[in-house]
């Protein structure tokens, strides 16, 4: 009986195929048409091209489809088709438009241009922009959960041996940031360390290999060198968060609460060490670390300095549930990271973009938004851009470059404890670790503490909040 009424279905389908083919559209069809018709009709009315490479309108019909064009606005009319179907049309310029599935952290250019025309209309002094940031601040705090987290356990951290190198010194941490939940890292210092340090948070992104990777064991090293106290740590459910939960769960958005709270209970731990000053703190961290760098300056205003890279933009706000999973991007009607970015003002901050990403336009687009946000606090000299149009996705060698001397100047570092002796900055003396060196726990999930937590059930338990991804556990 459910084949008959299937195929049934199916054979009204395939008349309103022919007669919306035939021309012939009428009331008892509620005009439906495909939606590659309606499509074509936009085309020529507004002389563009649409592409639909993943043949995403294959088989799509619509009710009223013509009816949905609106002559004056190509924007609206194309919207006004694809939305029934969560489809967008990205503008790729020169009059070419590409069908997308709808992403919620991501707009096309020129959408996130009127984006930020609207949102700069909505302040104009810095009274104004003070009251949009602490609404902002506000929401998403709650967005993230961060309201409802249990207090910080009172729980010694777990150090493992100091290993000693030229000039700085590594040791693992695994913080217990809830009851039960244990954040991995490595704290990087000055060795000898003799007076007060700096302290830097450098969240880990989406490359591959994740903390432990050749670049960001440097980085850490440099920073140490040049006199700070350094705390790298593990994404959730990356590296030795695996331990406790399983890869999948890093897609839970749960994840990004944790990360923000790891961050800024890590911060908790630095500021209790004896040689630490919490007057100096920075941040830094590439891709979807550079999405905790921003968050981190935002919400937590002990972050002094801070240098997101790679990820600063309009129309990007992260693909990855880690870092938009929350829907902070709601907040205030509606926000993105530039205007996010500019929450850290009037502190110091190096935005570090390039041309092979979605941080393409920020010389022209992002910057001076947020730059126009530094001048209601007369503190444009202290916002810095660093634009390398012919790089890609990375925190590579130059983008490290920019941030030491910006967080020697902005930290009171020392850049000569990083040069030779020909007066250039030398990676050279950082000794790149083996992945066993910078484990807390190893790669046992019998060496975790009794009391860690492998359910990420329990873990949505801890903020009063469920699970709702049941269908998503599998490895």
């Amino acid at each position: 009986m459910g084949r008959i009424k299937m195929n049934i279905k199916f054979g009204l389908l395939l008349l309103v195929f022919s007669i919306a083919k035939l021309g012939a559209q009428t009331s008892d069809t509620n005009f439906t048409v495909p939606v590659t018709e309606t499509i074509k009709k936009i085309e020529t009315i507004f002389n563009i091209k649409v592409k639909d490479n993943d043949q995403l309108l294959k088989d799509k019909v619509l009710e009223y489809g013509d009816w949905r064009i609106q002559q004056s606005s190509l924007e609206v009319s194309l919207a006004n088709v694809l939305a029934p179907f969560n489809l967008v049309a990205f503008n790729d310029g020169d009059g070419v438009y590409e069908i997308r599935k709808f992403q919620v952290h991501r707009v096309s250019e020129d959408v996130a241009e009127e984006r930020l025309s609207y949102l700069s209309h909505l302040y104009h002094d810095k009274e104004e922009w003070e009251a949009r940031k602490t609404e902002l601040k506000q929401c998403m705090i709650s967005a993230f959960g961060l309201d409802k987290a249990p207090p910080a356990p009172n729980s010694d951290p777990i150090l493992t041996e100091k290993r000693i190198y030229d000039g700085y010194s590594v040791e693992n941490i695994g913080l217990e940031i809830l009851p039960g939940v244990y954040t991995t890292g490595s704290i990087y210092k000055p060795y000898p360390q003799i007076e007060k340090s700096a302290i830097v948070i450098t969240p880990n992104g989406h490359f591959g290999n994740g903390r432990y990777r050749d670049s960001q064991q440097i980085r850490c090293a440099m920073l140490a060198k040049m006199g700070a106290i350094v705390i790298n740590y593990d994404l959730f459910a990356w590296g030795e968060s695996r331990l406790q939960f399983p890869s999948w769960a890093h897609r839970n958005s749960i994840a990004s609460t944790v990360q923000v709270l790891s961050g800024m209970r890590l911060l908790d731990y630095a500021t209790t060490l004896e040689l630490a000053d919490s007057t100096r703190v920075g941040v830094t961290g590439g891709s979807g670390g550079g999405s905790q760098t921003m968050f981190l300056s935002a919400l937590d205003d002990r972050v002094s300095v801070s240098v997101p890279v790679v990820m600063v933009s309009a129309n990007h706000s992260g693909g990855c549930p880690c870092e938009s999973g929350r829907g902070i991007h709601l907040c205030g009607n509606g926000t993105n990271n530039a205007e996010v970015a500019a929450m850290a003002a009037p502190k110091p901050q190096l935005i570090v973009s390039d041309g092979k990403d979605w941080t393409k336009n920020v010389p022209k687009v992002e910057f001076p938004f947020i730059e126009r946000i530094y001048e209601f606090y007369n503190k444009k000299k202290v916002l810095k851009n660093a634009h390398f149009k012919n790089e890609g996705h990375d925190y590579g060698l130059s983008k490290r470059m920019v941030m030491y001397y910006f967080m020697a100047e902005h930290l009171k570092l020392d850049l000569h404890e990083i040069k030779n002796e020909q007066g250039k900055i030398d990676e050279s003396t950082c000794v790149i670790e083996p992945y066993e060196n910078l484990y807390v726990f190893g790669n046992k999930e019998e060496n975790l503490p009794k009391n860690a937590i492998k359910d990420i059930d329990k873990l949505y338990t801890l903020f009063g909040e469920k699970n709702l991804r049941e269908h998503d556990k599998k490895d």
